[in-house]
């Protein structure tokens, strides 16, 4: 919003994404207020995500993801450079099995191309085994300049900003209401306090829907919490990969699968699966909302996507309650990998957003509602792209003042 004059601005989210657009709009010279539900920054899908930066090889090219990935990469690349935090390209293998996945990988390496991913190349099985000893597959698509870092500590860097540029953190104020105010504002009813604003974000992720339909917004896209959960290697075992090692995704499974992530600390987690959570924030098995069951089963679309993918339903549900039988699918890429060579991990839920069709929204959607911006999908690379975000919106937010 450059070149107008200072708006008072609420963002509503306190995730990296949320962060990053707080954080453009205040250095931008507004008056921004970012508010959080929760006591604390990135606690939900933010602070439960892999920690990779993904370097653009799946998107549709000309998609929102594929060009603010790319972009994010580059922004957050330097972010990092700038607050002295951790970038570690350490690279990435998307390892293929047989024919019929080498003929999909070969799309990929397509689009990694035409998204201008760069450096990447095809592995034969010789050159898979001399990148990555133990991981075993027919070929394999190599991008190097996939990484891997921290995003609570972006998070905390990215408030940090905010903060210095004269911004404010608002935390532990859920946002209940949102009503017109005066001729075009907006008034945000945040824990016990009523704020009047000029403009409000609302990136809500896992209540992103929810948050949205306070503004007037549709009932849909509508968010199918799924947990995903994860084992990690004893420390003994971690050095089985070198870098990140990724299956080739099936397009008639409507998640891309289990793979083996290192991650900063030097640790390195097997998964995720995705199983239906029985809460938005069903971190655990025990968490239940009937609350957020109930919504999910009013919604046409969550009916429809279960009785297309049930199988596949079925398929995670027997990884989520053996470890055997998770562990087994994280073998065929890394045969020497058995169930002693792992503990339980940290589970994380992914809003997943999903059409009244049954569809999953695949890219990211953003809706317009007067003063109010909300986005309403943002799955992964989300966290890579959040930068590229930011400035996407606040360019959006400027177009729509000036018009």
């Amino acid at each position: 919003m450059t070149g107008v004059s200072r708006h008072r601005v609420g963002v509503v989210g306190a995730g990296l994404v949320g962060l990053s657009i707080g954080r453009r709009l205040a250095q931008l010279g507004n008056d921004v207020t970012v508010f959080e539900k929760e006591d604390d920054l990135a606690t939900h899908q933010s602070g439960h995500n892999s920690g990779v930066v993904h370097a653009g090889l799946y998107y549709q090219p000309g998609s929102l993801k594929a060009t603010l990935c790319r972009r994010g990469v580059e922004l957050l690349r330097e972010f990092c450079g700038e607050h002295e935090l951790e970038f570690r390209e350490i690279g990435k293998v998307v390892v293929a099995r047989n024919a019929e996945e080498m003929l999909r990988l070969r799309d990929i390496e397509t689009r990694a191309h035409r998204n201008g991913v760069p450096r990447v190349r095809w592995l034969d099985s010789v050159a898979l085994r001399e990148l990555e000893p133990n991981v075993t597959g027919l070929a394999a698509l190599h991008s190097p300049t996939t990484a891997i870092v921290d995003y609570r500590a972006i998070a905390r860097a990215m408030a940090d900003d905010i903060v210095a540029a004269g911004g404010r953190l608002v935390l532990g104020a859920a946002v209940t209401a949102l009503a017109p105010s005066g001729a075009d504002g907006i008034a945000v009813q945040a824990g016990e306090h009523r704020h009047r604003l000029d403009r409000v974000v609302v990136c809500a992720g896992l209540q992103s829907d929810t948050v949205a339909r306070l503004a007037g917004d549709e009932a849909g896209p509508a968010i199918v919490p799924f947990r995903g959960e994860y084992y990690r290697l004893v420390p003994e075992r971690a050095g089985l990969v070198r870098g990140l090692v990724y299956p080739v995704p099936d397009p008639a499974y409507p998640f891309l699968g289990v793979h083996l992530t290192p991650r900063v600390d030097g640790s390195v987690d097997i998964g995720p699966n995705a199983v239906l959570a029985m809460a938005r924030e069903g971190y655990r098995r025990r968490d239940v909302s009937l609350r957020d069951i109930g919504g999910v089963l009013r919604w046409p679309g969550a009916r429809k996507l279960f009785r297309q993918h049930w199988r596949a339903g079925v398929h995670e549900m027997r990884g989520s309650l053996s470890t055997r039988v998770f562990v087994s699918a994280a073998r065929e890429y890394v045969p020497q990998l058995r169930v002693r060579d792992v503990v339980r991990a940290p589970a994380g839920v992914r809003a997943q957003a999903v059409d009244a069709e049954g569809t999953l929204v695949d890219d990211f959607r953003i809706s317009h509602l007067g003063p109010v911006i909300a986005i309403r999908n943002a799955p992964s690379p989300a966290a890579t792209s959040s930068l590229a975000i930011a400035e996407h919106v606040v360019d959006r937010m400027a177009a729509h003042q000036a018009s």
